[in-house]
């Protein structure tokens, strides 16, 4: 019976919380829906409530909660509300996100409402927990997940973010830092900072254009009035016009650029992804299976005099040159190899060095 009354009451606690307004759509443009108990068209000022799916097909939203975190939303996104708890005390407030596709740029509340320690935004591929107020993420089609820091209005860092997945975690801290998260069975690759600007990032994510003022709109009007009447075809000669110049037609500068039809942060991510597999295969090409090799070259390196022979897991390495010195290393783990023959000294570091050091000396001295 004590059980019975305890999931009652646990059931209206959770309607409860997932009946009250947690915030409401404050910018819209184009096409969006609400998901909840039936698909809602989105509004300015329609409330947002605990576990509504929110998403946009050609279109871009803006979403304010009650602590004042912002997201937006660019077209052919999807977030799902996972939790959002609101109390007076903001170490039991939480705040759970799913982001599932798409790009999204997350601005925090700078109210303390919700303990930033209890907010996570979870993806296919990673969880980021925030210790900052100011980033953007963008899932593509395979689920991977690009992460960037964005800096406060004054170009200071606007705080940290972790980057978690199954196999590791990488902090950003740093003015547009960035990593990315392939799969959570997959670490996170080593964060790069991106040379890009905030305006672009703001350009990227604008929902709503300026609106122009009544004055600007009766200049427009005004302008095109004057122009139409100053107009006179008599007064062109068509035989100085070379309508085939197709060169001046087609110069296309960086002001033809415009960022709002492509998704820039999308092709971002493929840059990043490819540079991680690109690292990822030298490593590899330099030893097996994740073996890292640093201070002389697979083979018979010419410089170091070393000869470097890896087979599966196993490293032999042999000098011979007035003295001769043959090490075997297991590859799995990590070393660092310091050689003195007759005064000439090479350090090798096997996956990174340790504080294990191991030392041959042979010869004078």
């Amino acid at each position: 019976m004590a059980l019975a009354v305890l999931s009652v009451l646990l059931s209206q606690t959770q309607q409860l919380h997932s009946s009250v307004d947690i915030g409401s759509i404050s910018e819209l443009r184009g096409n969006a829906q609400v998901l909840r108990d039936k698909p809602y068209g989105a509004e300015l000022d329609f409330g947002i409530l605990s576990y509504d799916k929110v998403e946009t097909a050609n279109g871009r939203m803006g979403i304010t909660f009650i602590d004042d975190t912002q997201i937006r939303l660019t077209e052919n996104s999807q977030v799902l509300i996972d939790e959002f708890i609101f109390d007076p005390d903001p170490d039991k407030s939480k705040m759970a996100l799913t982001f599932a596709k798409g790009t999204a740029r997350f601005v925090t509340g700078k109210l303390n409402r919700v303990s930033k320690k209890n907010i996570k935004i979870r993806t296919n591929s990673a969880v980021v927990g925030i210790r900052g107020t100011d980033f953007t993420i963008t899932v593509d089609e395979l689920g991977r997940s690009l992460v960037i820091l964005l800096p406060n209005p004054d170009g200071t860092s606007s705080g940290e973010i972790t980057v978690e997945t199954g196999m590791g975690m990488v902090i950003l801290n740093q003015p547009y830092e960035s990593t990315v998260a392939s799969a959570f069975e997959q670490a996170p690759t080593s964060p790069v900072i991106l040379d890009i600007t905030l305006d672009l990032i703001d350009n990227m994510l604008i929902v709503n254009p300026p609106e122009q003022t009544q004055e600007s709109l009766e200049q427009s009007q005004t302008q095109a009035s004057a122009d139409y009447l100053d107009f006179n075809d008599l007064d062109i000669d068509f035989l100085a016009e070379d309508f085939l110049d197709a060169e001046a037609e087609l110069e296309f500068t960086e002001l033809d650029i415009n960022y709002l039809d492509v998704n820039f942060l999308e092709d971002l991510l493929n840059v990043l992804d490819a540079l991680a597999i690109s690292k990822e295969e030298d490593a590899l090409k330099q030893g097996g299976v994740g073996i890292r090799i640093v201070g002389t070259e697979i083979g018979q390196d010419k410089d170091t005099q070393i000869t470097t022979i890896v087979s599966g897991q196993n490293i032999s390495l042999t000098r011979k040159v007035s003295q001769s010195a043959k090490l075997t290393l297991d590859g799995s783990n990590s070393y660092t190899v310091i050689l003195i023959q007759d005064g000439v000294s090479n350090t090798v570091k096997i996956n990174g060095g340790s504080s294990t050091t191991i030392t041959i000396k042979q010869g004078t001295g």
